[in-house]
């Protein structure tokens, strides 16, 4: 009795002592991401080939940015936003980031794959977490700031916020690069080889479902036929 009592007690010191080292990972893998965005050569590089980063904080600031988009279209004052909150739909614009970021791994991974890349998928989605960073991290003081400021002096809103696409955009080029160990001429032919395999995967999913939605149609058109012939 007295050792299944002692082995239990140890049993829950080592959850505990192992919740807590995948929280102190979780922590410093999350805190990376302000290492990569100013340094996004070699963080970018240790990110992936290093294991310094994890998908738990990469989780993390997609989520970050989905809550920081919609606390966007709701926050934001009118004077540099005009939306109407209660037509907002939220699922729709989730998937107005996620849509494309999924796409985008998928068609970049299936691309390199072809041509020596050497990122895994996961590695790619884990980048493109990554580089979204900044997106969060200006846009949430702009939307304070939006509410303090007039419109004479939110000039800076503007700037500001197309700074944050512009250099998740850099960030995103970079981290290709560097999974991939592409040189910069390549990074960018591939990039825009990703961006056509995009638009060409959105029109075949978009023929896919219109016809699926034309057949589902005509079986209901048919079905509702027979049953007014058997009335």
């Amino acid at each position: 009795m007295g050792v299944e009592i002692i082995m239990s007690y140890i049993t829950r010191k080592l959850k505990k002592l192992g919740q807590k080292d995948i929280y102190i990972r979780f922590l410093k893998t999350l805190r990376y991401s302000m290492h990569v965005i100013f340094h996004p050569a070699d963080g970018f590089w240790d990110l992936i080939h290093a294991k310094r980063g994890s998908y738990a904080a990469a989780n993390f600031m997609v989520i970050l940015t989905l809550l920081t988009h919609i606390w966007k279209l709701h926050f934001t004052s009118f004077l540099f936003l005009n939306n109407n909150w209660e037509k907002v739909n939220i699922f729709k614009e989730f998937a107005s980031i996620l849509l494309p970021l999924a796409i985008f791994c998928i068609c970049n991974w299936g691309v390199t794959t072809l041509f020596d890349g050497k990122g895994k998928l996961g590695d790619i989605y884990m980048g493109a977490a990554y580089a979204l960073t900044p997106y969060p991290l200006i846009q949430i003081p702009l939307i304070i700031a939006s509410n303090f400021v007039t419109v004479d002096e939110g000039t800076f809103y503007t700037v500001f916020s197309s700074i944050s696409m512009i250099w998740v955009g850099i960030l995103l080029f970079m981290a290709m690069m560097m999974i991939h160990q592409y040189g910069f001429g390549k990074t960018l032919l591939f990039t825009i080889i990703t961006i056509f395999g995009m638009l060409v995967f959105i029109f075949i999913m978009l023929l896919f479902f219109s016809m699926i939605s034309q057949g589902v149609a005509y079986f209901v058109s048919l079905a509702r036929e027979i049953m007014f012939r058997l009335n």
